[in-house]
C-alpha cells in the first residue's frame, strides 16, 4: 500500500503547501486536520468532492477529520474575484450544514471506520466582542499584507466591482477559525483547495504569532472542466451536484445524469479524473488505463470513472443500477416499446420525471432539456424528441407511462 505522501502525489492532490517535505505527513505525530465547507448551498459539488476525496486519503492513513461548516462565515460569504455573494439566513445555513455533513460522511465512510467531528464557527464567533477581535486578531495583520491578496487586487483594481469590509475581513475570520481549533482541539493542519491557500495561511500566521505554535496547510489543485476551461463549482454556473433529488433548492443532479457526466469525459480527462474521483488502487487504475489505451473505442477508462465516482457519492447499489440502465437505454437493439410499465417506473429513481398528462413542451422545460418553449417546440418539430421510441412532431399531452428521449442521451420519465 502506498504511503499517504505517495498517494497524494499520485492522485494529484498537491498544490501549494507549507510542508517542505511531503514525506513528513507519513510520520507526523499530530494526525488531525480540518477542512472547511461553505454552507451557501445544501449540496456539495464535484468541485468540493475533489477536496473531500483528498480528505478521505488522509483519513485512510490514520488522520482524524474535523469538518468546519461556517455558520458565521456563511453569513458573510467567501470573497469571489468578481463580486459579492448572496447572504444566507441562519435557518438556511443550519439546513445546509446538515446536508453537507451527511455528504461528507458518505464519501469518507468507505475508507475507514471513523466519525467526522463537525464544528461550526458560529458557535464561537457569536460571543466574540468586536473590539476584542480587533485587539487580538486585527493587530496581528498588516494592511499591506492583506491588500496584496490577489482576490482583493482583482476587486479594487481597474474595472473591479469593489469589495465590502465584511468580505475583506473574511481572511481574518478564517484565520481565527484555525487558531480556535488549534487551541481547543489541537488541530494543526488545514486541508483546502488551492484557491483558499491564502486564507488558510492566515491561520498559520495567527498560530505562530499568538501561540508560538506550528501549523500547516496542504492544498489540492482546482479541477478544471475540460470543455469550458472553468473550475468545477457552483459559482461558475456549471455545477454537478452530489445531491440526487431536489428538495426545493434546485441544487441536485439526478444519478443518471451524474453517471453520464463522467461517462462523457474525453480520454485525456478520464485518465486524470479517475485518480481524483475514485477509490480504485494504483494497480487497478494502471490496468484500466492500459486496457483503455489498447482499445480506446471501448471507453474502458470512462466506464470505470463513471462507475467509481457514482459509487463514491451514491453507493454500490445505485452504481450497479445506473450502469445497467445506461446499457439498456443506449443499446441500439433496445426497443423502448418492450419495457413494462413497472420497469419504466423503476427508472424514475435515477432519471428526471414528470407527471402523466403533462404537455411535452412543459416536460422538456421543467427538466432542463430545453431553455425555452420556443426551443422545445423546435426540438419537437425537428424530430429530436421520441416517446417510447416513437418520434413525436407535435406538442401533445403524454398520458401514459413513458420514456421521453431528447437527442442521444437525455431522458425524462413520465409516470
Amino acid at each position: 500500500m502506498m504511503k499517504l505522501s505517495e498517494e497524494l502525489i499520485y492522485r494529484g492532490f498537491k498544490a501549494e503547501t507549507t510542508i517542505e517535505n511531503p514525506a513528513d505527513l507519513d510520520t507526523r505525530e499530530n494526525k488531525s486536520f480540518y477542512w472547511g465547507a461553505d454552507p451557501s448551498a445544501d449540496s456539495l459539488t464535484i468541485g468540493n468532492l475533489a477536496a473531500a476525496m483528498m480528505c478521505a486519503c488522509f483519513v485512510k492513513h490514520g488522520y482524524k477529520p474535523y469538518l468546519l461548516v461556517g455558520g458565521a462565515t456563511g453569513q458573510i460569504g467567501d470573497p469571489k474575484d468578481n463580486g459579492e455573494r448572496d447572504l444566507k439566513s441562519l435557518d438556511e445555513v443550519e439546513h445546509n450544514k446538515k446536508c453537507i455533513k451527511e455528504q461528507m460522511e458518505r464519501v469518507i465512510s468507505p475508507v475507514a471506520e471513523t466519525s467526522i467531528t463537525m464544528v461550526d464557527n458560529y458557535d464561537w464567533f457569536k460571543d466574540i466582542k468586536y473590539l476584542d477581535f480587533l485587539r487580538e486578531v486585527g493587530k496581528a495583520f498588516s494592511m499591506t499584507q492583506l491588500l496584496d491578496r490577489q482576490f482583493v487586487q482583482n476587486r479594487i483594481g481597474e474595472g473591479g466591482s469593489g469589495i465590502s469590509y465584511a468580505e475583506f475581513s473574511y481572511t481574518l475570520i478564517q484565520g481565527y477559525d484555525f487558531l480556535h481549533l488549534y487551541r481547543k482541539h489541537n488541530v494543526a493542519m488545514q486541508l483546502c483547495g488551492v484557491d483558499q491557500f491564502g486564507n488558510c495561511a492566515s491561520g498559520v500566521h495567527l498560530i505562530k504569532r499568538l501561540e508560538n505554535g506550528s501549523a500547516d496547510v496542504w492544498s489540492t489543485p482546482l479541477v478544471i472542466d475540460p470543455v469550458t476551461g472553468r473550475k468545477f463549482g457552483k459559482s461558475e454556473g456549471n455545477a454537478v451536484w452530489l445531491a440526487a433529488t431536489d428538495n426545493g433548492s434546485g441544487n441536485y443532479t439526478p444519478i443518471f445524469d451524474f453517471y453520464q457526466f463522467w461517462l462523457n469525459q474525453p480520454d485525456e480527462s478520464a485518465e486524470y479524473l479517475i485518480k481524483v474521483y475514485t477509490f480504485l488502487s494504483k494497480e487497478e487504475i494502471e490496468d484500466i488505463l492500459k486496457k483503455h489505451n489498447q482499445s480506446p473505442e471501448k471507453r474502458i477508462a470512462q466506464k470505470a470513472l463513471a462507475r467509481g465516482a457514482t459509487e463514491v457519492v451514491h453507493g454500490k447499489k445505485a452504481a450497479d443500477t445506473v450502469e445497467a440502465l445506461t446499457e439498456k437505454l443506449f443499446d441500439p437493439k433496445t426497443n423502448f416499446k418492450d419495457f413494462a410499465e413497472d420497469e419504466i417506473i423503476e427508472f424514475a429513481e435515477y432519471l428526471p420525471t414528470a407527471k402523466k398528462g403533462i404537455k411535452l413542451v412543459d416536460a422538456l422545460i421543467e427538466n432542463g432539456l430545453a431553455e425555452s418553449k420556443k426551443k422545445a417546440r423546435e426540438f419537437i418539430s425537428q424530430g429530436a424528441i421520441t416517446v417510447n421510441g416513437e418520434k413525436v412532431l407535435e406538442d401533445v399531452a403524454v398520458k401514459q407511462t413513458a420514456i421521453v428521449k431528447k437527442g442521444k442521451n437525455k431522458f425524462v420519465i413520465i409516470k
